[in-house]
């Protein structure tokens, strides 16, 4: 482990900086002091108000004296000590330029771009409801002949599935052939509607009235595309008014059914477009939101919404599994990448960078997102910096220094107002994220004692939601009783996880 002893002068300039085990660098940087302006006989003057290790500043000390974790003497914060910043209504860090390579710190622009919101989730293929034919009978009759179907096969509209003999049905042709006899059209279409409501196929009719003889087989047909899914025919067993012979389903266009959260499902319409991608197929196959389903999942807190999708080539089969980004309403705003945005739970901050090694926390209003840039509605200009990688660093820096609370209220609290609490931070894996928990695959912590190892930790009360598993995330968490709660999380980019 490599540590940098804490280099405080007599103006108040102070860096610290930080290499954590299991592979995890974090560098501290304090703020630095209006040049010139304290003295070190003012700083004798001045109330301390604790004593702290710049290695583990969360942990205060009532007397100086040699840090218990480091072999170097416990620094004194003083009470009237101020947040710098480049004016009085912007409070930064300061982190010396030298540093910054080290520090793994990586910049964004603001930029003004058209952006649509975009959701990613998963779902299940079915059978379009809407396209179920059933194939039953009105007569008692015989089945002459099955022309070789099993359930599951795929059949066209129009295909054979059975030959049926119904006496009934014999009679009632050989009537309405009387009155085909007679040429009057009335009755020749009175007769024509009776059969039809006998169940005599309406293709049987055309051929009698073609034919002009009566047909004792009837061959009952698919009445649409798609696979049978139950089929109760067989040769030679007698038929009842009524019974269901087979039952068919289209899959073309095909259903696909998604769980949406319910506090992103407001921003789902119908007609809403989306992609979708499978396993099975490379290509990506291109649908539109059908229908919003009137109930919710009380144990998920998700909605569940059905994507229509096209289905010419029958590729796509019920029960394969999807992964799908919904899309709606591009509009042009100010974008950032999104890796730039820390969520603390209570709050969205975008770290701003400006000259002379200055870090300014800045609360942002966020907008729609694509998964890789989100929209700023609030907080940012065009062109500015904001950091991208080592946001966590400065923004546990910041939250030192008193700066995010001067940033609601104006002024700096001091150690003894503020609740204290132990922020540790973490390196990993995400395995699951669901609305209660964020399940992490994180490298050592060493400041708890821990090795690499895989855990849950509970979500703030309003849930993170932009992560989903198999992110790469920096992330941050307090401990509240006996459990763990993520504070803070951040997806990390390829650059980040190659270094």
């Amino acid at each position: 482990m490599l540590k940098n002893k804490l280099a405080v002068t007599v103006i108040g300039v102070a860096t610290i900086s930080l290499v954590a085990g299991g592979g995890a660098g974090y560098w501290f940087a304090q703020q630095n002091e209006s040049p010139q302006s304290t003295s070190a006989s003012q700083q004798q003057d001045a109330k301390v108000l604790y004593w702290y290790d710049p290695m583990k500043p969360e942990q205060h000390f009532d007397k100086p004296g040699k840090s218990p974790f480091m072999d170097m003497q416990l620094v004194p914060k003083y009470a009237d000590e101020n947040t710098a910043m480049t004016d009085e209504s912007r409070p930064t860090v300061k982190i010396d330029p030298s540093l910054q390579q080290n520090l793994a710190i990586r910049y964004g622009t603001v930029e003004q771009a058209v952006i649509g919101n975009a959701m990613f989730t998963n779902g299940i293929l079915q059978a379009n409801e809407r396209q179920t034919a059933i194939l039953q009978t009105r007569a008692s009759g015989f089945v002459q002949r099955v022309y070789g179907h099993a359930v599951g096969d795929m059949v066209t509209e129009g295909s054979p599935i059975a030959d049926i003999s119904i006496p009934e049905w014999t009679g009632e042709q050989t009537e309405f052939l009387a009155v085909l006899r007679t040429g009057d059209r009335s009755l020749i279409q009175a007769s024509r509607q009776r059969l039809q409501l006998l169940g005599i196929p309406q293709n049987v009719i055309h051929q009698v009235e073609g034919t002009r003889r009566v047909q004792s087989n009837i061959t009952l047909q698919a009445p649409i595309s798609g696979f049978i899914d139950s089929l109760e025919v067989r040769n030679g067993m007698a038929l009842a008014m009524g019974q269901t012979l087979a039952t068919i389903k289209g899959i073309n266009p095909i259903w696909l059914e998604a769980a949406v959260p319910e506090k992103q499902i407001a921003g789902i319409k119908r007609g809403s477009k989306v992609e979708v991608t499978f396993t099975a197929y490379p290509q990506i196959v291109s649908g539109k939101v059908i229908d919003i389903l009137p109930t919710l999942d009380t144990t998920s807190r998700t909605i569940k919404v059905r994507i229509e999708l096209p289905n010419k080539k029958a590729q796509l089969k019920p029960g394969m599994f999807a992964s799908v980004k919904l899309s709606s309403n591009p509009q042009s705003s100010l974008i950032v990448p999104e890796q730039a945005v820390i969520r603390t739970g209570t709050r969205n901050i975008v770290i701003v960078a400006h000259e002379q090694g200055r870090f300014e926390p800045v609360v942002v209003q966020l907008g729609q997102s694509d998964g890789n840039k989100i929209a700023i509605l609030e907080g940012l200009k065009v062109g500015q910096k904001v950091v991208i990688s080592g946001q966590f660093l400065i923004d546990s820096e910041a939250n030192l220094q008193g700066v995010l609370d001067k940033l609601n209220t104006g002024k700096s609290i001091t150690p003894s107002q503020a609740v204290k609490t132990s922020k540790y931070q973490g390196i990993g894996k995400v395995e699951k994220v669901t609305a209660q928990e964020v399940t992490i695959s994180h490298q050592a912590i060493p400041e708890l004692g821990w090795g690499a190892m895989t855990m849950s930790f509970k979500q703030p009360v309003q849930p993170f939601t932009q992560i989903q598993q198999g992110d790469q995330v920096n992330f941050s968490f307090t401990k509240v009783g006996d459990a763990y709660v993520i504070s803070n999380i951040s997806k990390m980019s390829m650059t980040s996880i190659k270094n």
